[in-house]
Formats: C-alpha cells, sequence, structure tokens
C-alpha cells in the first residue's frame, strides 16, 4: 500500500511519551494488585480511579494528530481501557466497538488512508491496516491485541462471518478456506511483545487463548443440546484442554458427564462429575447434573442425597473475587432453562427434592421440604399465580397442592387441610362469581389456572375428610369441586391444569382427569356409606367422560355386581372391551393429581377386570 507515514511526533517532545507510557506502565501494576483479591467496595472504586486515568490518558494520546512513534503505546492503552472496562461492567457494550473502531482509524490516519477506506464499514478497516506493506513490525503486537478485542466483540455478538474473515486476514490468508472458527484461531500467532514494550493488563496471545476457549465451550455446549453427542465431547475436551478458570471447567466437566451420561456411560459420566466436584468452585451444577444420572441409575436414595446437597450448595453465598482481565465467563451466555449447564434456583431445587420424595414413596419427608418451601415463598401476601414457565421460581398454588397432597399421603389430613385452606384464602378472591357467566369467561381467561387450582383444592380437602372419616364434609368437598369443574370452560384449549416444571401435560387430558378422580372420589364415599345408587351413578359419569378408563370401569362394574345387576354388567363390559380398557394417563399430569388418581386406583383392577370377563365366557 502507498501512502506517506507520518513519522514524527508533531508538537510532542520524546519525554512526554516516556512519561505517558510510565503512566499506563502504573496504571496496569494499580490495576493487577487491586484485581484477583475478595471484592470489596474499596477494591471497587481503586479499579474504577484506574479506569477513569486510562481514559483521561487515552483522551490525551488521542488529542494529538496520529503518529507512527506514538502509535504502540496509544494501541496499548485503549486495549488496556476496553479490558478493564469491560471486566468492571461483566460484559460488552457499543461503546467499546468504537473504541475499537478508532484505534484502527488512528492507525490508518499515519498512511494517510483512512478516507476512501472509511466507507468500507469496520471489517474493510481492519482488511486495510492489516494487508498495508507499510506496516512497521514495532506496530504488531499492540495492533494484534487489538484485533483479538475486536474478535471478542464480534464472538459476543455472535457475528461470526466477521471473525472468521478477520481471523483469515490475521493469518494472512487470501484464498478461501475452512470456516472452522476452532481451526483459525489455532493457527493465529499473535507477536510478542518486545521487553521494553508499554506494559498491557492481557496480551494478544492470552486473549487468544481465552477466545479459544470460550468458543470451544460454547460450540460443545450447542453439539450437546442438538444431540450431536460425539462432536460435542470432541468440543468440550477441547475447552477443557484450554485456559479454562474452574467456574467454567466445573461446567465443562458437567457437560461432560452428560454426554456420557446420554451415550449410556453412567461410571465415565460419574467420573467426570467427580472432576467436576473437586475443582471445588460451583457445586451446584454437578450435584443436579449427579441426581440426573441416578434417577436414570434407578439409585433413589443417591438421587435424593444429591438433591438435598444440591439444595445445600444453593443456599451458599459464592466468595467473589475483583477480576481485572477478561475471562471465558464474559463470552459464555447464561444457561437458559433449556441449558444442561441450568441450575436453577434454591426453591427450584427445594421444589424438585420434595417432589422426589413424593414420587418415590417418601411422604414424610415430602412433606417436611415442602412445609420448609412454603414457609419461606409464603412470607409475603402476594400470590404468585404465574405458572413457572414464565417466573424465575416455584407457582405457590401448585406447591400447596403438591404439599397438601404430600401430607395426606404421610397420613397428615388436619395439615393438609390447614394447607388447603391457606390456598384457598389467597385463591377465592380471584375466582368469578358463577352466577355472572359472561364476567366469569373473561376472568377465568385473564387468571385462566385460578379456577383448576381451586378445585383441585377441594378436591384434596374431600380426600383429607374422607383419611380422618368424615364423610359429610368429604362429600360437600368433592361435590363443590364437580361444581367447578364443570363450569372450568373445557373448551377454551389454552386453559389447563397448571403447568409443571418438568411435565407439560395437555389441558383437555388433564381436565378430564380432574373431573375423573373427584368422580371416583365421591362414589368411593357412597359406597363408604352404603350408598351404592349414587356411587353408580358418579362411576358411570366418570366413564362417560373418559371412556376405557380401567379405574372408572373397574368400579362401574363392582357396583354393578353388588347391586345384582348383571345384564347391565354385561352389556358395559362387552361395550368396554370394544374401546379398549386404558390404564389412566398419569404420565404427563401435574403430580398433585398424578398422586390422588393413585389413591384411587384399586390394587386388584387387573385380576377383577380378568376374572369378570372369564365368568362371562363361561356362561356364554
Amino acid at each position: 500500500m502507498s501512502g506517506q507515514i507520518t513519522s514524527t511526533l508533531p508538537q510532542t517532545s520524546s519525554s512526554s511519551l516516556d512519561l505517558w507510557r510510565e503512566k499506563n506502565n502504573r496504571l496496569v501494576e494499580q490495576a493487577r494488585l487491586t484485581g484477583d483479591s475478595r471484592l470489596s467496595l474499596r477494591r471497587q472504586q481503586l479499579a474504577q480511579d484506574t479506569l477513569e486515568e486510562f481514559g483521561e490518558l487515552l483522551l490525551t494520546l488521542q488529542g494529538l494528530p496520529a503518529s507512527v512513534p506514538a502509535l504502540p503505546l496509544e494501541l496499548t492503552v485503549i486495549c488496556n481501557y476496553i479490558i478493564l472496562k469491560a471486566s468492571l461492567a461483566q460484559g460488552f457494550t457499543e461503546d467499546l466497538t468504537q473504541d475499537v473502531q478508532r484505534g484502527v482509524e488512528r492507525v490508518l490516519e499515519t498512511q494517510n488512508q483512512l478516507e476512501p477506506k472509511s466507507q468500507q464499514g469496520l471489517q474493510g478497516l481492519w482488511h486495510s491496516v492489516l494487508s498495508a506493506s507499510s506496516l512497521l513490525p514495532e506496530l504488531l503486537p499492540a495492533l494484534h491485541c487489538l484485533a483479538s478485542l475486536q474478535a471478542i466483540l464480534w464472538m459476543s455478538t455472535d457475528h461470526l462471518g466477521d471473525l472468521a474473515l478477520l481471523l483469515k486476514t490475521l493469518n494472512g490468508i487470501q484464498t478461501e478456506t475452512s470456516e472452522d472458527l476452532l481451526l483459525l484461531l489455532k493457527s493465529w500467532s499473535p507477536p510478542a511483545e518486545k521487553s521494553d514494550a508499554p506494559l498491557i493488563l492481557q496480551d494478544a496471545e492470552g486473549l487468544r487463548d481465552v477466545l479459544l476457549t470460550a468458543l470451544a465451550c460454547h460450540q460443545g455446549l450447542q453439539e450437546l443440546i442438538t444431540g450431536n453427542l460425539p462432536q460435542a465431547l470432541s468440543r468440550l475436551h477441547e475447552a477443557a484442554s484450554g485456559v479454562c478458570p474452574p467456574s467454567v471447567l466445573a461446567q465443562v466437566y458437567t457437560a461432560l458427564g452428560t454426554c456420557q451420561r446420554k451415550m449410556g456411560n453412567p461410571q465415565r459420566a460419574l467420573l467426570y462429575l467427580t472432576a467436576a466436584l473437586k475443582v471445588g468452585v460451583t457445586c451446584a451444577l454437578p450435584l443436579l447434573e449427579a441426581s440426573r444420572l441416578y434417577r436414570q441409575l434407578g439409585d433413589t436414595a443417591a438421587e435424593l442425597e444429591s438433591l438435598q446437597l444440591l439444595v445445600e450448595a444453593l443456599s451458599a453465598t459464592p466468595s467473589s473475587a475483583l477480576k481485572l482481565h477478561i475471562e471465558v465467563e464474559l463470552l459464555l451466555p447464561q444457561p437458559d432453562p433449556s441449558s444442561p449447564l441450568y441450575c436453577g434456583t434454591q426453591s427450584q431445587a427445594k421444589r424438585l427434592l420434595a417432589s422426589r420424595c413424593l414420587q418415590t414413596g417418601r411422604a414424610e419427608d415430602a412433606a417436611e421440604h415442602y412445609l420448609d418451601l412454603l414457609a419461606v415463598l409464603l412470607g409475603g401476601s402476594e400470590l404468585r399465580s404465574s405458572p413457572p414457565t414464565s417466573s424465575p421460581g416455584p407457582c405457590i398454588p401448585e406447591l400447596c397442592l403438591e404439599a397438601a397432597a404430600a401430607l395426606i399421603q404421610a397420613g397428615r389430613a388436619p395439615d393438609a387441610l390447614t394447607v388447603c385452606e391457606e390456598l384457598l384464602s389467597r385463591t377465592s378472591s380471584l375466582l368469578p362469581k358463577m352466577s355472572l357467566w359472561e364476567n366469569a369467561r373473561k376472568r377465568t381467561k385473564e387468571l385462566p389456572y385460578c379456577p383448576i387450582w381451586v378445585s383441585a383444592t377441594h378436591l384434596l380437602q374431600g380426600q383429607a375428610w374422607s383419611q380422618l372419616k368424615a364423610r359429610k364434609e368429604a362429600l360437600s368437598e368433592f361435590s363443590q369441586c364437580l361444581e367447578l369443574l364443570f363450569r372450568a370452560l373445557p373448551e377454551d384449549k389454552e386453559q389447563g391444569v397448571g403447568s409443571n416444571c418438568e411435565q407439560k401435560c395437555q389441558p383437555d387430558v388433564a381436565l378430564k382427569q380432574l373431573q375423573v378422580a373427584t368422580l371416583l372420589s365421591r362414589g368411593l364415599e357412597w359406597v363408604a356409606s352404603g350408598q351404592d345408587t349414587k356411587a353408580l351413578s358418579d362411576f358411570l359419569l366418570s366413564v362417560q367422560i373418559c371412556p376405557g378408563n380401567r379405574d372408572g370401569s373397574f368400579y362401574l362394574l363392582q357396583t354393578l355386581k353388588r347391586l345384582e345387576r348383571r345384564s347391565e354388567a354385561t352389556a358395559f363390559w362387552r361395550e368396554a372391551q370394544n374401546q379398549q380398557l386404558q390404564e389412566n394417563a398419569t404420565r404427563s399430569l401435574p403430580l398433585y393429581l398424578e398422586t390422588c388418581l393413585s389413591w384411587i386406583h384399586p390394587p386388584n383392577c387387573e385380576a377383577f377386570l380378568k376374572e369378570f370377563g372369564a365368568s362371562l365366557l363361561e356362561v356364554s
């Protein structure tokens, strides 16, 4: 490239340049002493003061015409300023890109090439600077450092095409080559700083290594999410072997454990999770993955122990240090709930522990965990009624329902009634009046889950009264539940029985199952009080709502047989056989409803249905 290079330092003596260099070096040493230590307000203020002094020094340098002798220092100060600012902000802002661009433009100003090239955008500016034949060797280390910061900014904003072009230019590649960013990064060898060069917080090679590790980690997690497990293993191993700070290394080891679990290698998965725990920075993530692994292996005791430790780990306040350099974490986005690296909040972990205790038959433990969680979450008077998918914490109405179910399962009916009363006191005011049908329809759409939560609360209250042998109260609660359910606008498909963090239920199926559970519960109370005719009506309605339901069919046939209405029983049996009797669909239901249905399921259902069918064949 032709162009006259400005090689003098106009209006500035070499002594001034030496003073500015000394100030830069002093500020770098000051930042190094402040950083990598326990965070405090005083250290934070010292770091902020250092940043402001870097900014003042940069303004001084850029207030003069660009000159080659001053450029290595000026570019170094720009890099220090960007590194320190990004570290303090724990992120990258748009003004940092402007700082990089200003540095590139200053280099072009010394070559009198800025005007025609400034129209090409930042990518064009970089290409012009790096391909200039007149570029002096002493400028290369600082320029490559600035280029590494540009690469980091482009990665953080997902401008991967621009990043690839920059890396090719840095590598001197003029032809079409592989777009593999990891390969391009490995091929890039930034020139080393001279011993007398101005001090820099992170040199180009160090920033390149940060970029390499972050990119490998990011790509590995993307491959894990999409299910390309061999490629995920390769990328994650690449990340683990790079410049990987402890917090990131724990995440990488956990992700490697997830890969091995999904590939059917539980022992290898455990080795990686053990390694993640030994890193000692964050235990929550490997503990959550360990609970998934033990669940997959069927080791319930180990699973629950991992979840208990997870709750404790999330309750601990992590120690934080002031790090005044760019680390891999800054380039990795915060994991969302769909990410394998998302471990959630302490409340979510406590809820998971409680629900798994309930699902695995540890009702007393489940009840205690639910009560502990509710004691914290119900501290305020305002009800969090949004479903968990849109809330950072558990949904309180569902927690109350699960807690009540756990208490009933544990034989603590009075405590269950107390929880239900608390939930009704918080939700009844939100429930529309039944007489105002149009207003009820409108209000239900505004609060789609509330009528179902109230209905389910009455169902659980009925179960609690039933456990206490108070049949009159139980029948009243079941009847009130049914009255609400049959006015719950089931034709609105978006309305369901609430959302569950782990189980996505189909609203129409869930609503039917809630109706069936209540009808069967009330029917059983009628049977217990010797009123088989009323019970028969409920059992018949349950199989009409959910044809082929085995539990409803069992109770209906049993009642018809007890009433000696054999012809009706035979007719129903043959009709049910044509519909193919089905098990209750509980896998996709909210846990409180799944638990209720388990109470209703007769243990001798299959034997009775087979025996009944065999007796019909004998008669025929």
